[in-house]
């Protein structure tokens, strides 16, 4: 990462952005993540000395990138946790699946499950074992060819969440080598958390921060990314 994006910053939070294929926080891979760049960048400003404080409050799959918020004190980061329990907390994805679904808009309902060893996510049911529920909502924006740039919302938030259950329709997004199947089609995964609303944990002001996939690079080249983001609005 060249440098540290910052959209928004005060004593209580930090807003960045996230480059695609950057963990958001330690992993296997031992490459540098989101956490050491935030924490070396508050270090560095404010010559703070030892261990800096900074609460993980919520995550991106590595090659997912977008808008983050993270906590720089303890309150902060229970009252940011607090906000997503109780639906407070909205983040939106834009992704382009390379296949139109049967519905433009729709509510999928699954449980999934995590397989530790490979790092895979399943449909499972309400019975399996360690199955987590996963909701999400999407809507179609656009349609270019055989792709559909979709506008993504959601409720909970699992690992590879959208992922699995746009695969699980038929629909995979773009660049999804992983659950893509027959559908898979390579690239950078075209994934992004593009919007993010919350409370602020202090002042209690409600904070609406959106930011652009990246125009240039394919298949977001194919979609008005300009317009959908113009005209959709944060739903709490």
């Amino acid at each position: 990462m060249d440098e540290l994006i910052i959209l928004y910053e005060d004593n209580h939070i930090i807003v960045v952005l996230k480059p695609q294929n950057v963990p958001t926080c330690e992993d296997e891979s031992k490459d540098k993540d989101m956490l050491t760049y935030i924490k070396e960048y508050i270090r560095d400003k404010y010559g703070k000395q030892g261990n800096v404080y900074l609460g993980l409050v919520h995550r991106l799959d590595r090659p997912t990138g977008g808008v983050m918020v993270f906590a720089k004190s303890s309150k902060a980061a229970a009252r940011l946790s607090e906000q997503m329990k109780n639906g407070d907390f909205e983040k939106k994805y834009l992704a382009v699946l390379t296949d139109t679904p049967r519905e433009e808009r729709a509510v999928l309902k699954n449980y999934l499950k995590k397989n530790p060893i490979n790092n895979m996510v399943y449909l499972a049911t309400a019975t399996t074992t360690g199955a987590k529920y996963a909701e999400l909502d999407y809507k179609i924006l656009e349609t270019h060819k055989n792709l559909a740039l979709a506008e993504v919302r959601l409720h909970t938030g699992r690992s590879h969440q959208i992922r699995v259950q746009m695969s699980s329709i038929g629909c995979p997004v773009f660049g999804d080598m992983r659950y893509g199947g027959e559908k898979a089609v390579k690239g950078n995964l075209a994934l992004w958390a593009y919007s993010l609303a919350f409370s602020h944990p202090v002042t209690k002001e409600r904070l609406v921060f959106k930011i652009q996939p990246p125009k240039e690079v394919v298949p977001w080249t194919f979609f008005d990314t300009d317009k959908a983001i113009r005209t959709t609005k944060p739903e709490v």
